[in-house]
């Protein structure tokens, strides 16, 4: 299942309507009510720069994703050190 951040390219493996291949960033996976093995995706397409064009849902079938690059592990913030009284 793809999670915020991945980058994926649709193909016709995910849905047959993608016959050109599409590079995407995935927004988010709606929670949209759908057939077994589907699943609604929010995600921003991507031209050959990696710049977003368009925002975009569409309905796919994750196992025909192939994931180009996984969403980063967010950073751990530094934590704050507590004052003490001297």
């Amino acid at each position: 299942m793809p999670k915020p951040g991945d980058l994926v390219q649709v193909t016709r493996a995910a849905s047959v309507q993608f016959v050109e291949p599409i590079r995407c960033r995935v927004v988010r996976v709606l929670d949209w009510i759908t057939y077994d093995g589907w699943v609604w995706l929010d995600v921003y397409q991507l031209d050959g720069r990696g710049d977003a064009v368009a925002r975009r849902s569409i309905f796919v079938r994750p196992a025909g994703l192939r994931v180009l690059r996984p969403a980063s592990a967010p950073r751990p913030t530094p934590g704050r050190r507590a004052a003490t009284d001297a």
